[in-house]
């Protein structure tokens, strides 16, 4: 492939497929219990991207057990999972409960590791250390960090509650104790130019991380963006057709340092979440374009380019 995939990286550390399943905590956000906020972050539905066998329908032993159900019929060869703790922060509470929630997950049998998404603002360095001790008992531990933005500006306009420095602190942090490192960036937020998306890349190559994810900007039911979105259609964050916005990623894939994984491109929920429908992307056979398909469009760019991942990592 012209750029390291999740798959690909997974395959590299594990030897075989491994399939993350995703877990409903019960955690909640300082941006919605009012240390921060009450309303999220100005594009944030959570629950928009939170699956069907995860909605705090039973405990972490069940919501594992329900999540390898519904992924076995697809995945067949998986044998190895990867507890996601994904839904709001999942370090927002005190260090018991962190403790209660992780060994439930890592006590399950088929449970080979953990991935822990959170905001940087929600770690500290006891919470990191104790992060840091399960690697003792698991084949894996990540943190995963929801980042957004490089520019302070942007995270400000969103509502984000932090600024940039507090991302790098937490990922230097994170990293410095030999903990696999993520974060998500969302391409399209208000404010932002195409040249500034694309310098993305160059700061992501000065942090320690291991992989990212990258999401384009959707309006989504509920949230102040699409509210603000429907007043003001022209001065709210970007909407990308289909083609802008591959063009866009493969820019930032050749600028993008070689050895950090790209775990996904493109975000997807479903069409009830939408707060408007006509901009989700289509083929030309009115289909709608899954977020799987995007990998493989991205690929195809990369091969038209005759280019790949990290051929202009420092040489501009």
């Amino acid at each position: 492939m012209r750029y390291l995939s999740a798959a690909q990286y997974f395959k590299l550390l594990f030897g075989w497929r491994v399939q993350k399943l995703s877990i409903d905590g019960g955690f909640t956000c300082p941006n919605r219990d009012g240390t921060k906020g009450t309303d999220g972050c100005a594009f944030c539905n959570n629950e928009a991207f939170n699956p069907s066998y995860c909605r705090k329908v039973g405990s972490i032993t069940e919501q594992i057990d329900e999540g390898i159900r519904f992924h076995r019929w697809r995945y067949r060869k998986t044998s190895c999972y990867l507890a996601y703790f994904q839904t709001y922060s999942n370090t927002y509470a005190s260090l018991d409960i962190l403790r209660q929630r992780y060994e439930e997950a890592l006590s399950h049998p088929l449970v080979s590791g953990l991935v822990i998404g959170t905001r940087p603002d929600c770690v500290d360095e006891e919470k990191l250390d104790y992060i840091a001790s399960l690697k003792d008992r698991t084949s894996f531990v990540s943190v995963e960090y929801g980042v957004e933005s490089c520019f302070d500006r942007t995270l400000h306009t969103v509502g984000r509650g932090h600024d940039f420095a507090t991302a790098r602190n937490a990922i230097e942090a994170t990293a410095s104790r030999g903990l696999h490192c993520g974060a998500h960036f969302i391409l399209g937020l208000p404010g932002e130019s195409r040249s500034e998306m694309v310098a993305y890349a160059d700061t992501i190559n000065t942090l320690p991380l291991n992989a990212v994810k990258f999401h384009q900007l959707q309006f989504l039911v509920g949230t102040r963006l699409a509210d603000l979105a429907r007043r003001s259609p022209d001065n709210v964050g970007t909407s990308f057709c289909l083609d802008e916005y591959i063009a866009l990623v493969c820019d930032i894939v050749e600028r993008l340092r070689p050895d950090i994984a790209i775990e996904r491109f493109a975000g997807e929920v479903p069409p009830r979440y939408q707060a408007f429908p006509d901009r989700a992307w289509h083929r030309a056979d009115g289909r709608l374009v899954r977020n799987e398909e995007i990998g493989a469009l991205v690929e195809s760019e990369l091969v038209r380019r005759e280019s790949c991942q990290g051929i202009k990592y420092g040489r501009e």
